[in-house]
């Protein structure tokens, strides 16, 4: 009658139209993880963490690693990033780190330095644990 999938399901949708903000000017130090959207147009010194989808505007800049379903990049990522369908690299962005995605988008300009590995048939674990980004089968 339940299973654990259509719990995950129903949290989904109620989070569907939560949109988390960090503003321009704004410095969070630590991990951050949400349910819903994140947009980030200041500055995140910590891991994030998102069950859906991150856009970094082009005053934005995360200095951690970045856990997510969906990823679009405007702005700066010092760290290795792990999207489970998605990662959009818009122009003038710019990543320092590993790159591990289902699919990767590259508008001109954009720049990434490190490896890139796609279409690994896994999807990004939904929560974190101690040592770092992990990804789990199906």
């Amino acid at each position: 009658m339940f299973s654990k999938n259509n719990h995950k399901d129903n949290k989904a949708a109620i989070y569907a139209d939560k949109v988390s903000i960090i503003a321009a000017g704004m410095v969070v130090t630590g991990d951050v993880e949400s349910e819903g959207d994140i947009r980030i147009d200041g500055t995140i010194n910590g891991n994030v963490f998102c069950h859906s989808k991150v856009v970094i505007i082009s005053t934005g800049k995360v200095n951690g690693d970045i856990q997510a379903q969906n990823l679009d990049v405007h702005g700066m990522v010092n760290g290795n990033v792990s999207v489970g369908e998605l990662l959009s690299l818009k122009s003038n962005c710019h990543i320092s780190g590993n790159l591990t995605t289902e699919n990767l988008q590259i508008e001109p300009n954009a720049s990434f330095n490190g490896h890139c590995s796609m279409g690994s048939g896994k999807k990004v674990a939904t929560s974190k644990e101690k040592n770092g980004l992990v990804l789990q089968e199906n």
